[in-house]
């Protein structure tokens, strides 16, 4: 019996960012999201992988009734209802699901096109997956032409030239919201590799200053000594918000770190000076009810399309480009996936003429 090799899954161009976070297996962890699925007997073969943009699964299966199971898993163990989920997710099969993650692993399907950080999310994701023992023949071999392809891309085009991230484009909005950002404060949120970022393209841009809050001291002490910046308590988080003309939040958390009472106290005491929020974390960590306070100016990761655009028509040569070596990448899978579907055959073909072979054999002796 073949394989079925299918991804399933939604991203920033098929839902809302509402559903996107209501669906993140990395709430949970990858693992007891895998072990959910493993539970159901569902496929043979699977890897995750959750991003701020993206939760898809990848898996290889018996038969197609197991990507009807897939997606009613990804409703029953986020607690959403069926008909939500069905409506934004998008299935590709055999040859098409490799190149799908050809191009997720190239920052291709990325919601800031060419951005670094995805291919080393997509190998997170296969190595818990592998680890857990969940993958096989058919997943091994396609993750590692999926890392192919993505370095491939990378080195052999200039897709990822410049600074192309989620942060970049945040920080991006901000110039296009104040122009010049040196006489500006900037408070971030979050002191994990997104905070990182943001915080390197800010100083670029010469602010003011940079405070950083997180909520472990330590992380945020030391991020601070890598920019340039100043690290505070997250206990003194309604001063910093006085104080910051943009906020930029990226905790990871699994809910609102940033509530509207919590906006609402820093307000009265700026005097009507506006309030810049760039939430660029998935699930928000800012209550989106916040959006709604006078002078308070709240933006997510799915108001960066803008700029994606941009960067979209700035690498339209490169983009042909690095198709055409996902393309290659792919076929060369599509070739080894169709010889694994013939070997049964070639094996069933094999042994019938054996038994012929042995039956004229017989007869011809006697």
């Amino acid at each position: 019996m073949s394989v079925r090799l299918f991804a399933i899954g939604m991203n920033h161009r098929t839902a809302p960012i509402e559903l996107r976070e209501k669906v993140d297996f990395g709430r949970e962890g990858l693992e007891a999201a895998l072990a959910g699925l493993a539970a159901r007997n569902a496929v043979r073969e699977m890897a995750v992988l959750s991003t701020c943009n993206r939760a898809e699964v990848y898996a290889a299966a018996d038969n197609d009734d197991a990507m009807e199971k897939v997606a009613r898993f990804f409703a029953e163990y986020h607690g959403v209802s069926l008909s939500d989920v069905q409506a934004h997710l998008y299935v590709h099969r055999g040859a098409d699901a490799a190149r799908h993650l050809f191009r997720v692993a190239a920052g291709l399907d990325s919601l800031v096109v060419g951005e670094p950080q995805i291919l080393g999310q997509v190998k997170s994701a296969y190595t818990v997956a592998s680890e857990q023992h969940y993958t096989g023949t058919v997943l091994n071999r396609l993750f590692h032409l999926a890392f192919a392809a993505g370095k491939r891309v990378r080195s052999e085009t200039g897709l990822g030239e410049g600074a192309v991230s989620v942060s970049y484009a945040a920080i991006s909005l901000a110039k296009k919201i104040f122009g010049d950002l040196t006489r500006l404060q900037v408070l971030i949120l979050g002191s994990g590799e997104m905070g990182k970022l943001t915080g390197t393209h800010l100083r670029a841009q010469g602010v003011r200053g940079i405070t950083i809050a997180s909520r472990t001291r330590s992380t945020a002490e030391r991020l601070a000594e890598q920019i340039g910046a100043t690290a505070v308590d997250w206990a003194d988080l309604d001063g910093a918000l006085t104080q910051a003309d943009i906020v930029v939040t990226a905790t990871g958390a699994p809910t609102a770190v940033v509530t509207k009472a919590d906006l609402e106290r820093a307000m009265k005491t700026r005097r009507d000076r506006p309030l810049f929020v760039i939430d660029i974390a998935v699930p928000r960590d800012v209550d989106p009810a916040a959006g709604s306070l006078e002078q308070v100016f709240l933006y997510n990761v799915d108001d960066l399309q803008g700029i994606v655009q941009n960067n979209l028509e700035k690498r339209t040569g490169e983009l042909a480009r690095a198709d055409a070596i996902v393309s290659t990448e792919a076929a060369k899978f599509a070739a080894w996936l169709q010889s694994r579907e013939i070997i049964p055959t070639v094996v069933a073909l094999r042994d019938r003429f054996e038994s012929i072979r042995r039956a004229e054999l017989n007869r011809l002796q006697h």
